[in-house]
């Protein structure tokens, strides 16, 4: 079984751009149901299909597999829970660790995330100077509660 530890932070400026590239993200979800999770993401030209389960402290199971690209497209038009979340993620490697950057796009604009994949849950990390407020516990900055409650009503 994967086990995702992950720690989410809002990002302050945008000094983290310089060092970035980004893709395109276009995501919804099948369930959102707190004991698990089904999400279908396209991200720039390859898709997945994504199943986690109930986070505990910052870990929970995660099971990703590469879907056709078309498939995607259609669970995304035809099934998932709208609004479908649209992003722009960007990748900035900061003292041997990968950090992703979320700037969300469409009813969730104005708000940036980044994210940090850990190998555990008390793995100590200095912080980039472009990252703020942890908000890892806060269920309002999931992508799967950003559907029902989309930033721009805050």
């Amino acid at each position: 079984m994967a086990i995702e530890i992950e720690r989410k932070f809002l990002v302050s400026g945008d000094a983290w751009k310089a060092a970035a590239a980004g893709i395109l993200y276009r995501q919804g979800y099948l369930s959102t149901d707190k004991a698990r999770t089904v999400r279908v993401r396209i991200a720039g030209e390859r898709a997945f299909l994504t199943i986690k389960g109930l986070a505990k402290a910052l870990a929970r199971a995660e099971f990703e597999y590469e879907i056709p690209l078309a498939d995607a497209a259609e669970m995304l038009d035809q099934l998932c829970l709208k609004p479908l979340i649209e992003k722009r993620r960007y990748t900035v490697d900061w003292q041997g660790l990968c950090w992703e950057i979320d700037e969300f796009l469409g009813d969730n604009f104005g708000l940036v995330v980044a994210e940090v994949e850990l190998d555990s849950a008390d793995q100590v990390i200095d912080l980039p100077e472009w990252v703020g407020q942890e908000v890892s516990d806060d269920a309002r900055y999931f992508n799967s509660s950003l559907i029902a409650h989309p930033f721009s009503t805050w």
